[in-house]
């Protein structure tokens, strides 16, 4: 049978969800996590993460049949995207605004990594079939630097770094009015929006999430912030700062003023990962890797430096 049920014994309460994989059905925990991963995993009958704790009773389904191979991701050039760095082991690339990391559902539009196979570039084959050599993500609407593993030591070296926070992540955000302490910290737990699944939210219970911000240039009505990824929670920027009201300027999922965005032009939120660094995972070496900011953000920072 490849479906099994098992409740949750009281011994495995309060355990992440691979690791009770692993004890329960004799499973590695790269296993475990691949089939969580996957979607496999269902938790009391909706889709787990690796790192859910679990609840004494609650009931598991594990799909254990292979999953069929997933199709290769077709080659599409990427206009705009342009190669920062690259040797045997990474690629880092400056994606454009508009294009997503990796195939997902839903998503017809340019990828990072439909972009890099058009390219001619062969990419680390870990991670699932869709999403191979991908490490970290950017928002669709975020543009910046943005690494993939082309050897499988270099997937396993920056998921390692990332996962031990050691990976600096630097972006550049315009929000909406002035942060009080113009410096600070924002330590507050992401996870799902309760009410809307295409958007997340600071949720007690939520996971950890840490973002540290300065405020480099303020105009009437709005600043430009230097922000610091601590973690890597899915639109964790955009959720921090609309939790403390200074919503991204642009982004209209999270509360941005609409009639702003239209006086700078903006279709977007005005958010660019501007700097990234990381140990090279042959060499050691420190690698820093910065982009510039694209057309449509610079003319906003023009636009707001003008007084509009």
């Amino acid at each position: 049978m490849s479906e099994r049920l098992l409740p949750v014994p009281d011994g495995l309460a309060g355990e992440r969800l691979d690791v009770a994989l692993t004890r329960l059905l004799g499973l590695s925990r790269s296993r475990a996590a691949e089939l969580v991963a996957q979607g496999a995993v269902l938790v009391d009958g909706r889709p787990g993460t690796k790192s859910d704790r679990l609840l004494e009773g609650s009931l598991l389904s594990v799909d254990l049949r292979e999953p069929e191979a997933a199709p290769e991701v077709p080659p599409e050039p990427v206009p705009g995207m342009r190669v920062l760095f690259d040797d045997d082991d990474v690629v880092v690339v400056d994606k454009p605004v508009g294009v997503a990391a990796h195939p997902s559902p839903g998503w017809e539009g340019p990828t990072v990594v439909g972009g890099l196979a058009a390219a001619g570039y062969r990419i680390s084959t870990s991670g699932a079939a869709e999403r191979q050599g991908i490490v970290h993500r950017l928002d669709v609407g975020t543009s910046g630097v943005m690494a993939v593993a082309k050897s499988e030591a270099a997937y396993t070296s920056l998921k390692r770094q990332f996962r031990e926070r050691t990976v600096d992540k630097v972006y550049h955000a315009v929000v909406q009015g002035h942060c009080d302490p113009l410096s600070g910290t924002i330590d507050a737990p992401i996870d799902r929006h309760p009410q809307h699944d295409y958007k997340w939210a600071v949720v007690t219970g939520g996971k950890p999430s840490v973002t540290h911000y300065d405020t480099l240039e303020a105009f009437p009505h709005a600043s430009l912030l230097e922000v610091h990824l601590e973690t890597g929670r899915t639109h964790q920027i955009r959720v921090h700062m609309a939790a403390v009201r200074h919503p991204c300027v642009g982004d209209l999922t999270y509360g941005a003023d609409p009639g702003l965005s239209k006086r700078l032009g903006l279709g977007r939120q005005w958010l660019h990962a501007v700097r990234l660094g990381f140990d090279h995972p042959a060499t050691g070496e420190r690698i820093v890797v910065e982009s510039a900011y694209p057309e449509d953000l610079e003319v906003a920072l023009d636009r707001l430096r003008s007084g509009v």
